[in-house]
């Protein structure tokens, strides 16, 4: 048989980890390249030849997305593989419709055949859609297994924005890692809110060798995916949150249906501040796809570090970037803790700089929010510039970590965060108490 050309459609992490488990070492497949998405300043790259393996000596080249009709003529593409996550069922099969019309198959790949075995129990952390909650609840219950006396270490969904090579197998174990490794906003989100509470995480690019080595320092490996992804690991408890704010969308996303048909447990996240009726959608889905799961309902409960710097007063509110991009919220818990204090969200729109000004043409859809996006050292300036440059009384800062601590704010700014709670009768310790 010949070999076949494949195309992998990605957006830096679960199309590396696909090429690592199915591809690398398969001489009955040729990777002729990957394609970026979502994320900016992806495309432009190679993965690299210690990466990619003996079968690709000079590594394999990295294009936007908007190449795929070219690349799929040029190289007389045989297969095209979707390997990135949180797309609507209409976008997905948009690229079908694409890929087929170029005379090219498409792949949707079934994610058991990447998930790698550990010798450890693993918890994995997943969602129907970007933005449910996972970090909080990966937080919560890695603080319920440290009060048993359980060694706890995290392993992130990867997030590997900068040189390839080197975030191989990345290690976080305080600040000073994250400068070492250069991270990003987005990728200091993850980590800080868990260094902070003493857990050690793991992410990169080779999630066999992560894996490994995450081994080494753990009882438990606690996996927390990112956007709506499966597992890359074999869980042994499997849980997805879902989001009542956006009913309906745990079936009409791609793979966040697999994760709710899947999963042991699924938690309903967002109770108090969604319509009864929307929360009984979610529930009324939950026991159609997926009747086994045992169901928990939460709120991801606001705290706000100073009030009065914000009540009634002009703000400037910054949110979690994914969510609001392709995770396509309209706010999150900036908005929320304007209006309990009665502030008045300024528009930053027309104040905006470089990339940013460039995302709200994009995201039209974003309102008077700014999306704390820093994929870059340049895309942070531009983000703090935009900030400086908005006339507020103060700043309310809704991302997982202190903007401060990374660039200069010339205004007062006020924390605001979130704490899982559960509601109900089964709760998170018991479901791990019964795990263990």
């Amino acid at each position: 048989m010949s070999t076949k050309k494949v195309i992998i459609l990605g957006a830096a992490g679960r199309d590396f980890h696909n090429f690592n488990t199915l591809f690398r070492k398969n001489s009955a497949y040729n990777v002729i390249c990957f394609t970026a998405a979502q994320i900016p300043n992806i495309s432009g790259r190679r993965y690299p030849p210690e990466l990619a393996g003996k079968q690709y000596p000079k590594g394999i080249p990295i294009y936007p997305e908007e190449d795929l009709p070219r690349l799929i003529r040029k190289y007389k593409t045989d297969i095209v593989i979707l390997s990135y996550s949180d797309l609507s069922y209409a976008n997905s099969m948009h690229k079908v419709s694409l890929v087929n019309s170029y005379g090219a198959d498409f792949c949707f790949l079934d994610p058991k055949k990447t998930m790698l075995k550990s010798k450890r129990p693993v918890i994995a952390v997943t969602a129907v859609r970007t933005g449910c909650g996972k970090s909080q609840a990966t937080q919560r219950i890695c603080s319920i297994l440290k009060k048993k006396g359980k060694k706890v270490v995290v392993v992130r969904h990867p997030m590997p924005y900068g040189n390839l090579k080197k975030q191989a197998c990345q290690r976080f174990a305080s600040i000073a890692d994250l400068k070492k490794h250069n991270c990003t906003i987005e990728e200091m989100e993850e980590y800080i809110p868990h260094i902070e509470m003493g857990t050690v995480v793991y992410a990169g690019v080779d999630y066999e060798m992560i894996l490994r080595e995450a081994e080494k320092e753990s009882d438990i490996i606690v996996f927390d995916g990112g956007n709506n992804d499966c597992p890359f690991f074999f869980p042994d408890l499997w849980l997805v949150l879902l989001d009542p704010l956006r009913p309906g969308h745990e079936i009409s996303y791609y793979p966040g249906e697999i994760n709710l048909r899947m999963a042991d447990i699924a938690i309903i996240n967002k109770i108090r501040v969604a319509k009864p009726e929307n929360i009984q959608k979610v529930h009324s889905n939950i026991k159609e796809y997926n009747p086994k799961a045992r169901i928990i309902e939460t709120e991801s409960a606001i705290v706000v570090d100073n009030p009065a710097l914000i009540r009634k007063k002009k703000v400037l509110v910054i949110e979690d970037g994914p969510t609001l991009t392709h995770g396509e919220m309209n706010y999150g818990a900036g908005v929320i803790a304007a209006r309990r204090f009665s502030a008045i969200p300024i528009d930053p729109r027309k104040h905006a700089v470089g990339s940013l000004r460039k995302l709200y043409s994009k995201y039209t859809k974003l309102g008077p929010l700014l999306p704390a996006m820093g994929y870059s050292k340049r895309q942070i300036l531009e983000l703090e510039k935009t900030i400086n440059r908005t006339p507020c009384d103060a700043v309310i800062c809704a991302t997982p970590i202190d903007l401060r601590k990374f660039m200069s704010i010339k205004k007062p700014l006020v924390k605001v965060s979130y704490m899982l709670k559960e509601r109900g009768k089964i709760k998170l310790d018991y479901i791990l108490k019964r795990f263990m």
